[in-house]
């Protein structure tokens, strides 16, 4: 199989998490004709972090540089993607028993220079015995504390849109799908592909190879391909927990804990907060990754080291955990462990080549598919060069990247939308509300309303725009609805994504 003018596709990248769409995102727009297969949904096994940060940590272990690109990687994000990528305020607690104040100082001036920042506030020390809502959930013991500027983000979702992205700029995108063998051959690799819904099987011929697999990373090259890797990838399991609101403010806290790791709380889907993460090394199979007990006490016990209320693991209303696939740099303590990513390149000029992604921080993934393609560049002879720095992510292009401001247009001109409502939209789309809603000009206008909140119009343009097949997709990583509406929501949406229905809603 080729593409739809009959060629040969340049490249195939297998995995649709946000390394992969990255990297097919960066390709399409340099005109290379890009296959990306995800055998799963698109982000359905990202690290789910919420943060795009510099890496305050990491500047303990040395990582300058990459603490430096990541910084100066937020801001691109926060102009990229401002309907999901938005500023947050950490509160710092000086806890004396750990690090000294001088230290956390020192830590937070090359924080604030590193990156040349332009957008996100600077740090201060800040007093928070006097009443500030920094100082009012915490314990009395603390009265000093430090704040500094990085941002949230709705991770699966930048995921999709980089997908998104790469399609209308002519990259091909199929779920669900996965590579089941891939021959070398004189100047091509021909790769056979399986339809997980339709059990078919087609045969694609491409230039170069990409395996942005993540936790898999070597699997498809051992069995797949038959070939050992250079490198190994190190797994690291990560865990949150999300408990109601512990405490008024949008602001975040960044809690040092008693082994010197930091554990975040995060405001959460306006009636949550988030708590993560956890370091610890993993062998199992990435599928079936779960949060332990241990795991959760250990995020609980953080949190009431400084926190007034208390939590415990009733309090807890959901739990999930991933694996991060770092490069494995043989470092002893996993915590400090490189965030970085490194390259295994096959392949010399004139043949097929395979390029496989270890490792990756998700701030970083546009760096990392620029460097991706500058590896590719000599085998597959296109001239365009780096372009993503300035460009919007779809919905992005919100005048002066004022997401307030936006929000409050699109009040104005839609006076029928009930607030949550609307900011729900515009957080996910951007001005791509537009597409979402149509001509419509009452909410029974969207359709039925097939649960709270959420009308066929929406799911209608997931489905056909951001390639949403079950009701997970929907619930968990096209939105956090799944949090809000409860187990049950997926039993009564899955009717939608029948058959009869599918057909119908054509």
């Amino acid at each position: 199989m080729t593409d739809s003018a009959g060629r040969p596709f340049d490249l195939l990248v297998v995995g649709g998490g946000i390394n992969g769409t990255g990297i097919a995102r960066d390709a399409a727009g340099r005109g290379l004709r890009v296959l990306l297969v995800e055998q799963d949904d698109l982000a359905s096994h990202t690290s789910s972090s919420k943060l795009t940060q510099g890496g305050l940590p990491y500047l303990e272990h040395h990582g300058f540089r990459l603490v430096r690109e990541a910084l100066i990687e937020r801001e691109v994000l926060l102009r990229a993607a401002p309907h999901l990528v938005s500023p947050l305020t950490f509160l710092l607690p000086h806890s004396p028993e750990q690090r000294p104040a001088w230290l956390i100082r020192l830590g937070l001036f090359l924080y604030d220079h590193l990156g040349g920042r332009e957008i996100l506030s600077g740090s201060k020390a800040v007093r928070l015995d006097d009443g500030s809502v920094y100082g009012v959930p915490l314990e009395p013991r603390y009265w000093r504390g430090f704040t500094y500027g990085d941002c949230r983000v709705d991770d699966s979702r930048l995921a999709v849109l980089n997908a998104v992205d790469a399609r209308e700029r002519g990259a091909e995108i199929r779920t669900r799908t996965r590579l089941v063998t891939a021959a070398r051959t004189a100047d091509s690799w021909r790769v056979e592909l399986e339809d997980e819904d339709k059990g078919a099987r087609s045969t694609v011929v491409v230039r170069a190879l990409v395996n942005a697999a993540g936790p898999w990373v070597q699997e498809p090259i051992r069995s797949r391909l038959g070939r050992e890797s250079r490198m190994r990838v190190r797994l690291v399991k990560g865990s949150h927990i999300v408990v109601p609101k512990l405490y008024d403010g949008e602001h975040a806290y960044s809690l040092q804990n008693d082994d010197r790791r930091i554990v975040f709380v995060i405001p959460y889907e306006d009636r949550f907060s988030l708590i993560g993460t956890t370091d610890v090394a993993y062998e199992g199979d990435p599928a079936n990754v779960a949060i332990s007990p241990g795991e959760t006490d250990y995020l609980c016990r953080a949190v009431n080291r400084y926190l007034l209320r208390k939590v415990a693991p009733q309090d807890v209303i959901r739990a999930y955990a991933d694996v991060r696939p770092l490069h494995d740099d043989k470092t002893g303590n996993v915590s400090a462990a490189t965030r970085d990513h490194a390259f295994d390149l096959e392949g010399g000029p004139g043949q097929p080549v395979l390029l496989s992604v270890f490792g990756g921080k998700l701030t970083t993934y546009r760096k990392l598919a620029e460097h991706a393609l500058s590896k590719l560049q000599p085998h597959l002879g296109f001239t365009k060069g780096p372009w993503t720095a300035t460009a919007h992510l779809p919905g992005g292009d919100i005048a002066g990247a004022r997401f307030d401001r936006f929000l409050q247009v699109t009040l104005r001109a839609r006076p029928w939308l009930p607030e949550s409502l609307a900011r729900r939209l515009a957080r996910a789309y951007g001005t791509r509300l537009e597409r979402v809603l149509g001509t419509a000009q009452t909410l029974d206008q969207l359709g039925r309303e097939i649960l709270p909140g959420l009308f066929e119009a929406e799911l209608d343009y997931l489905r056909r725009e951001e390639w949403a097949r079950t009701p997970e997709d929907v619930l968990w990583r096209r939105s956090k609805l799944g949090l809000h509406l409860g187990p049950e929501a997926a039993t009564r949406l899955r009717g939608y994504f029948t058959p009869q229905s599918a057909v119908a809603a054509e």
